[in-house]
């Protein structure tokens, strides 16, 4: 009895790759939908603040068209004034394309809350490479009293021009803001101006940093 069940056994493993031979190959794959922004957050609404300091809450007032159109047509993100809380408030919505761009919204509402201009601080929102570095001039060197009012003197130079001219040396944007510096900007970029600044700071005459990044964005543009 036990040599007559084992062959039937052993039938039965012959018979199923051929079956599966005839039907064809594996079953196709199941298509799914891309989840959207909200699907892939279990549908929780994530929400993003932005303090607004006391001097940027007029400019903020006449600004606020320019900045509210790209982040709720363009981004797709809801953007509100708390005034009581005195804050920016940012929440996704369930037609947003992308949860990355809450993210981006709160920089770029940040950045102008530091003192970029609309046009610039936009750029967050377009590019993904772009950064704002914050740094103090007691972080470089510590200066006190006319000492402290030179330094900040010899980095914007006459009229602005030195910081002019280290902005469009390393293609990024410069706001000073007593002895705070913001700098905005890709990494590389950051990290040139960063350097010239420093070296203003510490008491480097504007030429000899005038001909430094000369030299350092030659080397870039041959890099790229």
């Amino acid at each position: 009895m036990q040599n007559n069940k084992v062959p039937a056994s052993m039938e039965i493993e012959a018979v199923q790759p051929e079956s599966i031979s005839e039907s064809g190959s594996l079953p196709p794959k199941p298509k799914f939908k891309p989840l959207k922004a909200h699907e892939m957050s279990d549908g929780r609404v994530q929400f993003r603040k932005v303090s607004v300091p006391p001097h940027r809450y007029s400019p903020l007032k006449k600004a606020w068209m320019d900045i509210y159109t790209p982040v709720y047509e363009g981004m797709k993100i809801d953007i509100r004034m708390n005034l009581k809380a005195r804050k920016v408030e940012l929440k996704t919505r369930p037609d947003t394309p992308d949860i990355s761009n809450l993210q981006k919204c709160a920089d770029f509402v940040h950045a102008f809350m530091l003192g970029f201009d609309v046009i610039d601080a936009i750029a967050l929102l377009r590019l993904d490479e772009l950064y704002v570095e914050s740094f103090e001039i007691k972080d470089v060197k510590t200066l006190r009293g006319e000492h402290l009012s030179r330094a900040v003197g010899r980095l914007s130079g006459k009229g602005g021009k030195t910081k002019f001219a280290i902005e469009n040396a390393t293609k990024t944007r410069i706001v000073i803001a007593d002895t705070k510096i913001h700098i905005l900007g890709s990494f590389a970029s950051i990290k040139i101006a960063r350097d010239s600044l420093c070296s203003l700071i510490l008491g480097s005459p504007a030429g000899k940093v005038y001909s430094k990044l000369r030299s350092v964005t030659a080397r870039l543009a041959e890099r790229f």
